[in-house]
């Protein structure tokens, strides 16, 4: 047995290596690591300026519970970032996930950081059982007082409450807790239609009539698609983990949705053509919704999208170089913490009780305001999307860090 490997690049980096910004591009330290017979990790293979500020793997067996925490950058505040769960979820898609929320929650100018936590489940197990590891979690992580939990993939509001009961510090509650349910009022798909309005001021066609592609259909695919089907456009292509529907003449969009909504998949819709779960890239469409996994789109298929307009719902969901690609073939990305935002916007008003109205009226102005700085300057600059974001982000949170005695901490009580 080989018990000496040497750690590879991570070659679906999220950060694309900017000019100014090389130390994003997030590479593995290619370093030998080995220790008592058994081959470790370098654990700073991460560590760049900006964080992670702590990595912490969580193992309950009792329960079995595996799951990973990554609070990135907390210099202008603590951390909100939701709980995601999937049996393929990793440390460092758990990174990337928290460096996304750092980058969204400067970006919209709030004064939080960015974190994640991943536990590596099924989502489709028994509710009791979600419920159970979402307990034993947040008991783990009652000290770390930087990390607020929130919803994401595979968790929702019941679950977030569990973590109220538990330790308290939790956003995305169900409204008898006085939460703001994002999931419930589709606060990323209400961000994500704004940012699409403002992009089309930088396209030649117009929402109205225009043919949407949504891949990937739960609370942030489904909510894009009726919010901008009330719009006007007609979404022709709908993909989740089974299979993709198609009709080039439209989509009953609040039919998909009660059919996702009752246990099933968009392939059970009543019409349509049903379709491979790829097939959603192939769709010939002017706007292309990523709303699931990362790296989704990526340098072997990217070629194979026909579309105009790319607007990114999910985190992370296009790879460098599937980036870059697009902007050669003219066709307009606006990066995911611009365009997704509305998410974490939400949850940050309801940390600091606000009422949903003024939620959702700050995601609208939070949102359409940095989408347009971001594609004026890309266009002015002549640089992609991702790198005029990451200049508009990464300022503000050096200016930030600028504040602090230490980087990513502060030793007053109560900072966070």
């Amino acid at each position: 047995m080989n018990l000496r490997s040497k750690s590879k690049p991570i070659d679906k980096c999220y950060y694309p290596g900017a000019r100014k910004y090389n130390i994003i591009s997030c590479n593995l330290v290619g370093q030998d690591t080995f220790k008592g017979g058994v081959v470790t990790e370098d654990i700073f293979r991460f560590a760049d300026e900006l964080g992670p500020s702590k990595i912490i793997h969580v193992y309950e067996p009792s329960v079995g519970l595996k799951a990973v925490l990554v609070v990135d950058n907390v210099a202008a505040g603590p951390s909100i970032g939701g709980v995601r769960m999937a049996p393929d979820v990793s440390t460092e898609e758990c990174f990337r996930l928290a460096r996304a929320m750092t980058l969204k929650n400067a970006a919209a100018g709030l004064p939080y950081g960015g974190g994640k936590a991943v536990i590596y489940a099924d989502p489709k197990m028994e509710k009791e059982k979600k419920i159970e590891l979402i307990r034993v979690l947040a008991c783990s992580l009652r000290e770390i007082e930087e990390y607020i939990f929130a919803p994401d993939m595979g968790t929702d509001e019941d679950c977030m409450a569990s973590v109220k009961d538990e330790i308290g510090r939790v956003v995305g509650l169900p409204r008898v807790l006085g939460g703001i349910p994002l999931d419930e009022i589709g606060a990323t798909g209400w961000g994500l239609r704004h940012s699409t309005e403002v992009a089309l001021e930088f396209c030649d066609f117009k929402l109205e009539g225009a043919r949407v592609a949504v891949q990937g259909f739960g609370a942030v695919g489904k909510n894009a698609a009726r919010f901008l089907a009330e719009k006007g456009s007609v979404v022709v292509a709908i993909g989740d983990s089974r299979g993709t529907l198609y009709n080039p003449d439209g989509l009953d969009v609040d039919v998909v949705i009660a059919l996702k909504e009752s246990g099933g998949s968009v392939v059970d819709y009543p019409g349509g053509q049903k379709l491979e779960r790829d097939a959603v890239i192939d769709v010939d469409c002017d706007i292309w919704i990523p709303a699931a996994r990362p790296d989704v789109l990526n340098e072997e298929n990217v070629h194979r999208l026909r579309t105009k307009l790319v607007v990114e719902g999910a985190n992370i969901p296009i790879t460098q170089g599937a980036e870059k690609y697009l902007h050669e073939k003219g066709i307009l990305c606006v990066p995911d913490f611009i365009a997704n935002a509305g998410g974490v916007i939400c949850a940050a008003m309801e940390y600091e009780g606000a009422s949903e109205c003024a939620a959702l009226q700050a995601i609208e102005e939070k949102v359409r305001t940095n989408t347009r700085l971001v594609l004026k300057n890309a266009a002015d600059k002549e640089i992609l999307p991702r790198e005029a974001a990451l200049e508009l982000a990464l300022s503000r949170i050096h200016k930030a860090m600028g504040y602090r005695r230490w980087s990513l901490f502060s030793s007053a009580p109560g900072f966070v």
